[in-house]
């Protein structure tokens, strides 16, 4: 997809999203953070305008090229092709001691496979945190999947949900795509997390380009999870 990703509605509230995140994972200027799951560097740009010295990693090579062109030589922010699942960490931007951490938007936790791989995603971002540093990640809601979500088919034994779609590239040119989602209670999110010794501490319901302080409901497409890692 490269840049036509940009032009779908979501990928609009990349401002409100930082100005949100920005008191919750308490940033300044200087702070290290790792965007993991980065896509074409929306927020990671977003935040190196702050003054924050950002590493977004992504699997797609051409994600990485559109957040390269789009920061900019001068930028602060910095982007690195890897798989979120089996992170290089004896790459020199990948050196432990991040701040914070931010994986949203499915970008790299619950939009892998079919079967999911989170649990390693998780693993990864708990070792390149520094001691009492910060996460924001976001889920997709389980309950609102179950109520709303008519456009897909939801999996209640793996709590998968599958749909068909068609993406557009920059020229044009439609393909078929199969999207899995792997969908979360806030008690899966907590239980998942203290595996890989984070601690929880606040769950919200969100939406794109509306991050606000709402208690867990069904009536939000996704759950936005911060925490830290104790020390």
């Amino acid at each position: 997809m490269g840049e036509a990703y940009l032009r779908y509605s979501f990928t609009k509230g990349t401002v409100q999203e930082i100005d949100f995140l920005w008191d919750a994972l308490a940033l300044e200027p200087g702070s290290r953070v790792l965007d993991l799951g980065c896509g074409p560097g929306r927020h990671s740009i977003e935040l190196a305008s702050r003054g924050v010295e950002v590493v977004g990693v992504d699997i797609s090579a051409t994600f990485v090229e559109v957040a390269t062109k789009l920061a900019g030589p001068d930028s602060r922010a910095a982007f690195l092709r890897a798989d979120a699942r089996v992170l290089p960490f004896d790459h020199e931007m990948l050196a432990p001691g991040f701040d914070a951490a931010i994986c949203l938007c499915q970008g790299a936790f619950g939009l892998m496979t079919a079967d999911g791989d989170d649990r390693r995603v998780l693993s990864g971002l708990a070792r390149l945190l520094r001691p009492g540093g910060r996460f924001a990640l976001s889920a997709f809601n389980a309950y609102f999947s179950v109520r709303y979500h008519s456009e897909a088919v939801f999996d209640a034994d793996r709590g998968v949900s599958r749909e068909e779609t068609t993406v557009r590239s920059p020229d044009g040119q439609d393909l078929a795509a199969v999207l899995w989602t792997g969908c979360y209670t806030p008690r899966e999110l907590r239980l998942l997390l203290g595996v890989e010794g984070l601690a929880v501490d606040s769950i919200w319901s969100v939406e794109p380009g509306r991050y606000e302080r709402k208690p867990p409901s069904t009536e939000f497409p996704e759950f936005l999870v911060c925490g830290r890692r104790p020390g």
